[in-house]
């Protein structure tokens, strides 16, 4: 059964915030501050993972396996980045089916041409709204209970009336919550949010296209809530480098200036204690 969580979220109309995983370490992490529902991003967790751009390289399986190993991981529900669903019309049915058994609880679906490139990023190509309409009904019709987001890229090549074009004609193709990525100014996003009665969420990339704003800043534009893919791979990248260079520069494998997490603390968090209880039970058996 598909978490109601994020759906219960926002029935309460309240803004809230949803950190981005990039890997499993932020996934656990993320659990042990509270956070009920957290991002699986695209570009994250395929810089991660395989050491490639978010640039349409890595498929459907690939990025399928890594939603269900954050779900298995993860206690928090999980909005999942799918691309353009990978591929026509029969492939997205294919995407939404295996989400939502993955235990993804709403997935995001973007209007861009195959294969996508990151939504902060150029050289972006959007398809007709057309085709985008009917990825997001196939969509609403394979899903049993998962939300589905849909995403629009057209700020950069359509303007803000464009923008707005797509994102009326996909609420009205059923979609869940609405995305527009990448605009430029706060005026912009007063404006997208003004226009629906549907959920209008955020996107603060750190170094994107979009200020990046406090909560309180966007609950007051109007946002249901705004996710934060970013954040927590920029300032792991910043403190591994400084570390590292500490470490190549003078030796140094645990500097007095950075902060560092508990070994034993993390064992419990990916689950040692279990493995030790095991050990323990079955230690003079053999």
């Amino acid at each position: 059964m598909t978490d109601t969580r994020l759906r219960d979220k926002l029935a309460t109309q309240k803004f809230f915030v949803v950190p981005g995983v990039h890997d499993m370490i932020a996934a656990v992490i993320a659990d042990r501050v509270g956070f009920e529902i957290v991002y699986g991003t695209g570009y994250w967790l395929t810089a991660s993972a395989y050491g490639l751009p978010d640039a349409g390289i890595v498929g459907y399986s690939e990025m399928v396996d890594r939603m269900a190993t954050i779900k298995r991981t993860s206690k928090a529900a999980l909005i999942a980045d799918a691309d353009t669903g990978y591929g026509g019309l029969l492939n997205v049915h294919h995407t939404v089916k295996g989400y939502e058994a993955a235990g993804v609880s709403a997935i995001q679906l973007e209007d861009q041409e195959f294969p996508k490139k990151c939504g902060h990023t150029p050289y972006k190509r959007v398809v007709p709204i057309e085709q985008m309409v009917a990825k997001i009904k196939v969509a609403v019709e394979a899903r049993e209970d998962m939300l589905v987001i849909a995403r629009t890229d057209a700020r950069q090549s359509e303007g803000l009336d464009g923008t707005m074009r797509r994102l009326e004609a996909y609420a009205k193709a059923g979609a869940d919550v609405l995305f527009p990525e990448a605009l430029t100014s706060v005026a912009e996003m007063r404006t997208a949010c003004a226009a629906f009665d549907v959920p209008v969420m955020a996107n603060m990339a750190n170094g994107g296209l979009t200020p990046v704003l406090k909560g309180d800043v966007l609950a007051d534009i109007g946002y249901a809530f705004a996710i934060y893919p970013s954040l927590t791979s920029l300032i792991a990248a910043s403190a591994i480098e400084t570390a590292l260079i500490k470490l190549r520069d003078h030796g140094d494998g645990e500097p007095a200036d950075m902060a560092m997490f508990d070994f034993k603390t993390f064992c419990g968090l990916i689950g040692f204690e279990d493995v030790w209880a095991f050990d323990r039970k079955w230690n003079e058996v053999g």
